[in-house]
């Protein structure tokens, strides 16, 4: 311990001694020795896991995490000349942890044949150590991944946007997505009679040649500079009435102007600051159907699916890094002439912390028909 007789003044400065290291600088893949072996005993690609690792576990990459979160999107509405342009605005730290998980293929990876073994089972490592430095901006990662699932149901559909989809190239500019590098797309679901019941859903999508026009709102609408959405809306069908159906909204018209799609506000969140959620209304904007009418549940799951196995897998990620920075902490400082680490209570704080953090979603395995979630016991952890 640092010899503090020859201080006098007491100052913030001079109690600098006794504070653990930043936390920065680390390989999160090699220091998680279960999710290492795991991966090992699968066959995954362990020197480009290492290297995710390093990437996301910088000093770096986590004060990105830092500044994103710190410097919210906002939503511009219209030009200063009154003209409407809908647009949110995040800051260059949000882009950059974007353009570094989109170059991980954290959104593509799964479906573009670039990892023969085990292309689920190394993309959800990758999800894993990427929300350790930021979650918010995984949304559309997340989002664009998921996608393919639904799309899969309009072959053409898909095949026309699947380039853009899988592409590794980042591209941030609000132009029609036939003429960008690489594409993101979102989600809207709820509306705000309904919430979870989507089956409650009044937006309505009224036929219109080749496409149809959308009228009416999302309560929640995630991501909203994502190119285009897969949204529910009632399907007009004469007097009938079609049922649920799935849509394919862009922002841009195939004429390359601006859909009419309206933002209203973006939602005051407790946290995933980083990440705008929107209001939204459809004042009718261009779509095209996804799937059979009124088969618009059926058909939205499958990116429904997808999307909520990685918020099981980013949220054991978000434990994990609470866990390392709390060993980090509790190494380095002493109370009571005693590490904190060798301090009974402490000990046993951090071992029911690690028993909770790494028992769930440390294992993935591609299995037969899907992903199979298989579970470790941390011992290490001790």
């Amino acid at each position: 311990m640092k010899d503090t007789s020859g201080m006098t003044q007491g100052f913030l400065e001079d109690a600098s001694f006794n504070q653990s290291p930043p936390f920065g600088d680390i390989d999160l893949f090699s220091a998680d020795k279960p999710l290492a072996d795991a991966a090992a005993r699968y066959g995954l690609d362990l020197k480009a896991l290492s290297t995710c690792g390093k990437d996301y576990g910088s000093a770096a990459t986590l004060d990105l995490g830092r500044v994103a979160n710190e410097n919210p999107p906002k939503l511009r509405i219209m030009d200063g000349k009154g003209n409407r342009i809908d647009l949110v605005e995040f800051h260059p730290a949000y882009h950059a942890l974007m353009a570094k998980s989109t170059g991980w293929g954290i959104h593509s990876s799964a479906h573009d044949d670039s990892e023969p073994a085990g292309p689920m089972a190394s993309r959800a490592v990758r999800l894993y150590l990427a929300t350790q430095a930021e979650s918010g901006h995984l949304c559309p990662i997340t989002m664009t991944h998921a996608c393919i699932g639904a799309l899969k149901s309009e072959p053409e559909l898909l095949k026309k946007w699947q380039a853009k989809i899988l592409s590794r190239q980042y591209d941030p500019r609000p132009l029609p997505w036939w003429e960008k590098t690489g594409v993101t797309l979102g989600m809207g679901m709820t509306e705000r009679q309904g919430g979870t019941d989507v089956r409650a859903n009044i937006t309505q999508a009224a036929p219109h040649g080749d496409h149809v026009e959308l009228s009416g709102h999302k309560w929640f609408m995630s991501a909203p500079m994502c190119d285009a959405f897969l949204v529910l809306a009632q399907a007009q069908n004469g007097d009938k009435g079609g049922g649920l159906t799935c849509y394919l909204m862009p922002r841009y018209r195939p004429d390359g102007s601006q859909n009419a799609i309206r933002f209203q506000r973006l939602k005051d969140k407790l946290g995933n600051k980083s990440n705008a959620s929107s209001e939204v209304e459809f004042h009718g904007a261009w779509a095209e159907r996804v799937g059979a009418e009124g088969a618009g549940v059926r058909t939205i799951i499958e990116m429904v699916n997808l999307t909520r196995l990685d918020c099981a897998i980013a949220s054991a990620g978000q434990m994990r890094i609470a866990l390392s920075q709390a060993l980090n902490h509790i190494r380095h400082r002493s109370v009571f002439q005693r590490r904190l680490a060798d301090q009974p209570s402490m000990r046993a704080v951090v071992i029911m912390l690690g028993d909770f953090e790494c028992q769930p979603l440390l294992e993935f395995v591609q299995g037969q028909g899907g992903l199979l979630l298989g579970r470790v016991r941390l011992a290490s952890c001790r």
